[in-house]
């Protein structure tokens, strides 16, 4: 009822009127009903159980019903879809967890189902579904087409979560006490800039421990970069530029140079953060000299750095 209009409408009408007389579709619906002289033009648009307006109206009880509704109807789906859903994502999440652990790679060359070897994810998939009918039931040929639950993306995110979930353990063993980090800069297969940190410090039970934490992205190689990458680092995961008791990088001047290096613009914000030369880089630089001065280390070496080439400008590859 519009009171301004002095008109009334029918909202049953304007919703499920499809297709209905034009004459009743005015009336109701786009002008609005205003000949209050003729009263019975109110009665003769509800009429009998048939009517238009009726069968607009059970049209929108039928929508009202709860029991009805799709949210309901996706509700329903059955006990037995859920739990065989959780034993498929469960049992990725091992295969995955184990391939982790065990620093292997997830796919093969081939995974198509005509493969003999589809990878080691599918592989140990398949095995462990021949050992447990449990989880044989719900997995690869017996799942679903779109919830098999071992496309790439999918591992991708159990992975992520993985890694998110390992950092946090990481850094609740660190607490809040003092840290090293230990920082070296290399590009990935893309050419991409990225730096790796990895932070040093002692354990609950007085142990030195050394854990990865992250692999950073960064605009370029220069010292404000990294220094800018590794604040942004700190912060995310919650960690006090201020707690830093030591930093270990390469040679490079970019890293330990006396004024514009690495090393030095943290000093100057942190002077207990000292510097030392990574010892294995150290080690790096003697094994070079040595390797050159025999002929077949020497060759050896070579031949590795033109296999790694040939690889790297492999059109497959």
């Amino acid at each position: 009822m519009d009171i301004e209009k002095d008109a009334t409408y029918c909202l049953y009408y304007y919703l499920f009127a499809t297709g209905r007389s034009e004459r009743d579709h005015d009336a109701f619906v786009s002008e609005g009903f205003t000949n209050w002289r003729k009263k019975e033009r109110l009665r003769e648009h509800v009429r009998d159980h048939n009517s238009d307006h009726n069968k607009c109206w059970f049209a929108c009880e039928d929508l009202m019903n709860q029991a009805q509704h799709i949210e309901v109807s996706f509700s329903k789906q059955s006990e037995q879809s859920k739990i065989e859903y959780h034993c498929r994502l469960n049992a990725s999440i091992i295969y995955l967890r184990y391939l982790l652990m065990q620093g292997l790679a997830f796919r093969g060359n081939d995974e198509f189902e005509n493969s003999l070897n589809q990878g080691t994810f599918l592989e140990l998939l398949k095995v462990l579904a021949l050992c447990n009918e449990e989880i044989n039931n719900v997995v690869l040929k017996n799942a679903p087409d779109n919830l098999k639950l071992t496309f790439p993306n999918i591992q991708r995110d159990i992975i992520n979560a993985a890694a998110i979930e390992t950092t946090k353990a990481i850094i609740i063993n660190l607490r809040d006490d003092l840290f090293s980090i230990l920082v070296d800069e290399c590009r990935d297969v893309s050419v991409k800039k990225q730096m790796g940190v990895v932070i040093r410090y002692v354990n609950g039970f007085g142990c030195v421990v050394e854990r990865f934490i992250s692999l950073a992205h960064v605009q370029n190689i220069s010292a404000a970069s990294l220094k800018k990458g590794i604040e942004s680092l700190l912060s995310t995961y919650g960690l006090s530029a201020s707690s830093l008791r030591g930093q270990g990088y390469d040679g490079a001047s970019n890293m330990r140079g006396e004024f514009k290096g690495l090393k030095s613009l943290i000093l100057k914000e942190n002077s207990n953060a000292y510097y030392i030369h990574y010892f294995a880089h150290q080690l790096q630089l003697t094994l070079v000299p040595v390797a050159k001065k025999h002929s077949s280390i020497s060759s050896f070496f070579n031949t590795v750095t033109h296999l790694v080439n040939v690889i790297r400008g492999s059109c497959k590859c």
